[in-house]
């Protein structure tokens, strides 16, 4: 890598919270044991977490402190669409998917299927893609996905 590349990235890397790049070090992470995972509940709570944390990323770099009130608290897909509103169309995808994988969570056997797992993983790469590009955070190559059948 060239050092004027390298010192691009290093700029990159102190315009955005050290907290909104650790969630998205995180959701890689989480990208890559979804995959690995064996079982078609792992992998879609693996998934579903790995977009979870992407989101968080972006809420965290971008929201602004709220005052104090005493409402129930919000979802970060909830807060998505308020900080990055390309994105509600992603939030709503994955919001309906929650009770999903708390079914999985929960070690339901047919909560989801193999095909429905293998899918959200791949659009929770996406997202985790479209999360460092918001952020103008340099994003690493896609995980090598297998095909739905």
């Amino acid at each position: 890598m060239s050092s004027m590349s390298q010192e691009r990235q290093d700029r990159v890397r102190c315009r955005v919270a050290p907290s909104a790049l650790a969630l998205l070090e995180s959701a890689r992470h989480g990208l890559m044991s979804a995959e690995a995972d064996m079982s078609a509940g792992g992998r879609y709570v693996g998934a579903h977490l790995a977009a979870l944390r992407a989101a968080a990323a972006i809420v965290a770099a971008r929201a602004e402190p709220a005052p104090p009130r005493r409402r129930r608290p919000l979802s970060v897909w909830e807060l998505l669409p308020r900080v990055e509103p390309t994105l509600s169309e992603w939030a709503a995808f994955f919001a309906a998917g929650a009770s999903k994988r708390a079914a999985a969570e929960a070690g339901l056997p047919r909560a989801v299927t193999a095909r429905e797992a293998d899918e959200l993983l791949r659009d929770a790469a996406t997202f985790v893609s479209l999360a460092e590009t918001a952020l103008g955070v340099p994003g690493q190559s896609s995980l090598p996905l297998p095909a739905a059948i």
